[in-house]
């Protein structure tokens, strides 16, 4: 077999390997909880409003609204991992932490044991709830209710969290892209061709006007190719290097620093959509005897999507995260560092503090239009709709993102094989004159 052929046999093997272990996240998801009455569950949710819980489901492919053992999903790994980075950015041992790559692995150490804690805290919590639920005939979603249901469901929500965890770093070592975006991303493309056959039922049975349904469609296109073509984009900083001769070759001059223009990348939808969300499901909690029932239903009729206060909101978040999380992933002083050890500059700009302070500068301004470009990919899609969809904007940030470095990644490995291939030709690996 040809080194070629072993590559695109090497490359199909991780396409498979991916595709096995998506489905067996798949088929796990369809497993309930035990204690669970499924039909109650679905009566439920079909007939309430969803707030946070839309926000779960979407991201746990469905799972939470069955009350399956992957209801949680990956979130909470999600959400320990965020906290460890903001921890970094204010605790020094953290920050020294995370530059080391024995101290790298250490956080991912604490990052899991936090993610069992939460998981164990938010199932404990679900199983509260669920035993209040019931369905609208008045039967309870949890027929027999008590602390051995909420113990066990309790175990079973983190353990289906921490396989889902194991699968994504199964995924990482021996499939195509990290694991953990996988499995969120398989989670909401497979909710999609529910929404299109929802929409075509309504147009078949007269409910939704054909002019609707195109409008629809067609501003879904159009933000899927805006969000492909914004998480694309780079400002190419110019650096210079001092030059330097080795082995009669000459390294150094002028090369380009990448700045992806979307800096905060999705985060700052969720986090929004998070922080807005948990009111309103809160809300749903206050029973309805209480003398905050009347207010606590306007606040949630208020936030939900769609609503012109939930948008102003919404849009506000957005724009203030995308400020708060941008400098978190691009450190503007740790890139000066660099550059300064590494004997490169910016043209017209002095090594150390003026070099930061130009940074930070392109970074707020890049900032704004990428907030702004947020906003408007979030909001639309509700304003077109007038609900909640699951066609939103954090959803098509996440498909359109993990899509594109997939497809990176495959090119990657593909030009990686022509390259060898190509020096190999040459006879640059083997025999007297190779020169590596």
């Amino acid at each position: 077999m040809s080194s070629a052929q072993g590559k695109i046999e090497e490359l199909k093997k991780k396409i498979f390997f991916t595709l096995l272990l998506l489905f067996v996240y798949r088929m796990a998801a369809q497993i309930p909880v035990p204690g669970v009455n499924g039909a109650a569950v679905q009566a439920y949710f079909s007939e309430s409003g969803g707030g946070i819980f839309d926000l779960i489901n979407t991201f746990s492919g469905g799972a939470f609204k069955r009350f399956s053992i992957l209801a949680l999903g990956i979130m909470p790994y999600i959400t320990t991992s965020i906290i460890f980075s903001l921890l970094g950015e204010v605790i020094p041992q953290l920050a020294e932490l995370q530059e080391d790559s024995d101290g790298h692995k250490k956080i991912q150490k604490w990052t899991r044991y936090a993610t069992v804690v939460l998981c164990c805290v938010q199932g404990y919590g679900m199983a509260a709830v669920f035993e209040t639920f019931k369905s609208p005939g008045g039967v309870p979603v949890i027929p027999d209710p008590g602390m051995l249901f909420r113990l066990t469901t309790m175990i079973t929500l983190a353990g289906g969290t921490m396989f889902l965890l194991w699968l994504g770093e199964r995924i990482t070592e021996y499939g195509l892209e990290n694991g953990v975006s996988l499995i969120i991303f398989a989670g909401i493309a497979v909710e999609l061709p529910t929404e299109i056959f929802q929409k075509l039922t309504l147009f078949r049975n007269g409910e939704l006007s054909g002019f609707n349904l195109l409008i629809f469609f067609v501003v879904i296109a159009v933000a899927f190719y805006v969000v492909a073509f914004i998480e694309r984009s780079f400002r190419g900083i110019p650096v210079q290097y001092a030059k330097k001769v080795v082995h009669n070759r000459v390294y150094g001059g002028t090369q380009t620093l990448p700045m992806k223009v979307d800096t905060g990348g999705v985060m700052p939808a969720i986090l929004a959509s998070s922080l807005l969300a948990a009111p309103a499901t809160f809300a749903s909690f206050v029973p309805a005897e209480s003398w905050l029932k009347p207010y606590v239903d306007q606040i949630q009729q208020s936030l939900y999507p769609g609503q012109l206060l939930f948008n102003i909101l919404f849009g506000g978040l957005i724009v203030y995260m995308a400020y708060f999380y941008a400098p978190i992933q691009f450190k503007t002083k740790k890139v000066s560092e660099m550059l300064q050890k590494n004997n490169a500059f910016i043209p017209g700009y002095r090594p150390g503090k003026q070099t930061k302070e130009y940074l930070d500068f392109l970074l707020n301004r890049m900032t704004f239009f990428a907030s702004l470009y947020l906003v408007v990919i979030c909001i639309t899609p509700t304003l077109i709709s007038g609900a909640q969809t699951r066609f939103g904007g954090t959803a098509m940030l996440i498909l359109v993102s993990v899509s594109i470095r997939v497809m990176m990644n495959i090119q990657s490995f593909m030009y990686a094989d022509k390259y060898e291939n190509n020096y190999k030709s040459k006879g640059k690996y083997k025999g007297a004159n190779r020169r590596f």
